[in-house]
């Protein structure tokens, strides 16, 4: 039994956060056709990609999974995700509108890392190593801000259009919200589930690491791609 809810969690981590679905994380061909070809404001289309970029972006829903997976009150979980989204929606519209630029392998290098720090939390691995926690919310904050810069190089890397790019930005913003909410109520609904069944706390720390590994996994990813194209 203790086996089969180990092995259910590492298989509903790794179908989000597969290094083969790098592809996806991207905007796929077709899409960066569209993007780049069309001119003036777009609201649906924009709230369309936003949303799909969110929802196959295993990194940003791994990070997702780990700032949940310890809340139990839904006001702790707003206030959480709250701050995620305020992070990562004022670089990805400063960094598109602003242009500022970062290698886009660094910043999912940190993105990675960001799993990796939220998963050693919630196994107290800060308290037990170290004798002190962190301030949780400024650290998901600051991801918060990483992971937004990290949807900006994907759309940095499209030949953007200055008509009506504002309200393009600001819908695939929206779509990425929108995203984010399917992909917590999919995260929740699991999770409560799961929570339901004897002894689920005792996983947290041996689940903690699969999400950790997955973290790191992620990271060397990223940081192998950025020293082959260096």
């Amino acid at each position: 039994m203790r086996l089969s809810r180990l092995t259910f969690f590492a298989l509903f981590v790794l179908m989000l956060t597969w290094p083969g679905l790098a592809g996806a994380h991207n905007v796929s061909g077709r899409d960066a056709s569209f993007v780049q070809s069309h001119e003036g404001a777009a609201i649906i289309p924009f709230i369309y990609l936003g949303a799909k970029h969110m929802v196959t972006g295993y990194d940003h829903l791994a990070f997702l999974l780990g700032v949940v997976f310890c809340l139990y009150r839904m006001k702790d979980v707003v206030l959480y995700v709250s701050l995620f989204t305020l992070g990562h929606s004022l670089t990805l519209l400063g960094g598109v509108l602003g242009g500022i630029h970062a290698n886009p392998y660094v910043i999912d290098a940190i993105i990675g890392l960001s799993v990796v720090y939220k998963a050693f939390d919630n196994m107290d691995g800060f308290k037990r190593l170290f004798g002190f926690e962190p301030n949780t919310k400024i650290a998901v904050l600051v991801f918060g801000l990483f992971h937004g810069f990290g949807l900006a190089t994907k759309l940095q890397e499209l030949d953007l259009g200055s008509n009506g790019l504002v309200t393009n930005i600001l819908s695939f913003n929206v779509g990425v919200e929108l995203g984010q909410a399917l992909a917590l109520a999919a995260i929740l609904i699991v999770l409560s589930f799961w929570r339901t069944r004897t002894g689920f706390s005792r996983y947290v720390f041996a689940s903690s690491t699969v999400l950790m590994a997955v973290g790191f996994v992620l990271t060397g990813y990223q940081l192998a791609g950025y020293f082959v194209a260096a």
